[in-house]
């Protein structure tokens, strides 16, 4: 049990804390409730370049990351579709800095002309790196111009383009900040060995003075579920073919949720899962084989993900993409027991509850629960409610053939 407190300042900012004596450190987190599909879809990639740009300056403070390595810290950052996340870990006794640090940026950016050239310069760099200059770096592009037509899940996080990312102007940097970057749009979590009237004094001193913000709103329409399945065959500078077949799933809020995160558990979870032991093991087919669901939101996707052993040709892919679905099926098909389920559902807690025994894990997961209006405490027990009939009907409705999109990434030889 994970013993959580909670507070909202009056600017609207909720604050999770936790005390935790096992550690000489504090972690502050800073979630924000913007992602890639609050972006202008022709500026895709803003959420990702402010990730960055909330490094290169605030309204106080010149440099951030040379103020909490001072202060014997540490942090980072990442950026997703749904939030984007800060996090600092210091010394206890230097906990204020990171407070006065994180309400500076939250305040204002100092919107400086060259950390921002400086800024976009390290995105662009990132995007030929990742998406350019690595083996299928590019293939979310492809999957998710076929799943998605009109939501902006569309984009990856990184943006769809590098122009899109050279087009962004100060204005839409301002602009963005202003209708985003509110103390009324983010959640500020902290564990660590700190005490919760001392968490709150330095909430309260730092970001308690920041004013409210007229957020933006999301106007963009659901994505409706594909008539027909979808087919894309891309080559490029890989070592081997990999497939991905993509289904629509439920998002977050849903409870079909949780049984599409165990089906892919079922799946690939370990040298127990049904792909290891009777795909990977036994075909000759895989070199590699996975399921995964995109952890979205909103409605995302499940994913059967392989790379076959050698290039067959059609006749190969054929006979892989045949395993994968066959397998994945066969969940509904009554084979599946109590045991194998309480298998996987044991293994989800056991991964659970080692991930939030660290703090910065635990500020975190702390952040992102109460940005979901959950107790943190029930995640397991949500889980656990999963029966073998909800996995059957869950397989049977989602891994639906006819939803299925499809890419196949080859190398450049293949035909």
């Amino acid at each position: 049990m994970i013993e959580v407190n909670r507070f909202t300042l009056p600017n609207g900012l909720r604050v999770v804390h936790n005390y935790d004596s096992a550690t000489a450190m504090v972690a502050l987190n800073v979630l924000y409730d913007v992602g890639g599909r609050d972006e202008d879809p022709k500026l895709t990639g803003m959420a990702h370049l402010f990730e960055h740009l909330m490094f290169g300056g605030s309204a106080n403070i010149p440099d951030f990351d040379a103020a909490i390595e001072a202060a014997g810290g540490y942090d980072n950052a990442y950026t997703s579709n749904d939030y984007t996340d800060f996090y600092d870990v210091v010394p206890a006794q230097n906990a204020e800095t990171a407070f006065w640090l994180e309400g500076d940026r939250m305040l204002a950016l100092a919107f400086s002309d060259k950390a921002f050239e400086v800024q976009r310069s390290v995105v662009i760099e990132e995007f030929k790196q990742v998406c350019l200059n690595k083996p299928y770096g590019n293939a979310m592009h492809f999957l998710r111009a076929m799943l998605y037509r009109k939501h902006p899940y569309r984009n990856p996080v990184i943006g769809r383009s590098i122009e899109h990312i050279e087009r962004v102007t100060m204005d839409d940097v301002r602009d963005f900040f202003y209708s985003h970057y509110a103390p009324n749009n983010a959640v500020l979590s902290v564990s660590g060995r700190i005490t919760l009237d001392e968490t709150y004094r330095l909430a309260m001193k730092w970001m308690g003075g920041i004013p409210s913000r007229e957020v933006a709103q999301r106007e963009y329409a659901p994505e409706p579920m594909p008539e027909s399945p979808c087919r894309q065959v891309v080559t490029g500078d890989v070592p081997q073919t990999m497939i991905i077949k993509a289904f629509p799933m439920p998002g977050y809020f849903s409870d079909d949720y949780v049984t599409c995160d165990i089906i892919t558990d079922l799946l690939a979870s370990g040298r127990s899962s049904r792909f290891y032991r009777n795909l990977l093991m036994n075909t000759g087919l895989f070199t590699e084989v996975d399921a995964s669901i995109s952890g979205s939101d909103e409605p995302g996707f499940l994913m059967l993900t392989a790379k076959l052993r050698k290039e067959d040709g059609d006749s190969g892919i054929a006979r892989a993409e045949d395993a994968m679905l066959r397998e994945a099926l066969a969940l509904a098909d009554g084979s599946l027991t109590g045991y194998e389920l309480t298998r996987a559902l044991n293994r989800y807690e056991s991964n659970f509850t080692f991930s939030t025994m660290d703090f910065l894990s635990k500020a975190q997961s702390l952040a992102m629960s109460e940005m979901h209006g959950e107790d943190i405490n029930d995640t397991v027990s949500r889980y656990r409610q999963t029966t073998v009939d909800d996995v059957r009907r869950v397989v049977s409705s989602v891994i639906d053939p006819q939803k299925c999109s499809t890419l196949v990434y080859s190398p450049l030889f293949y035909k």
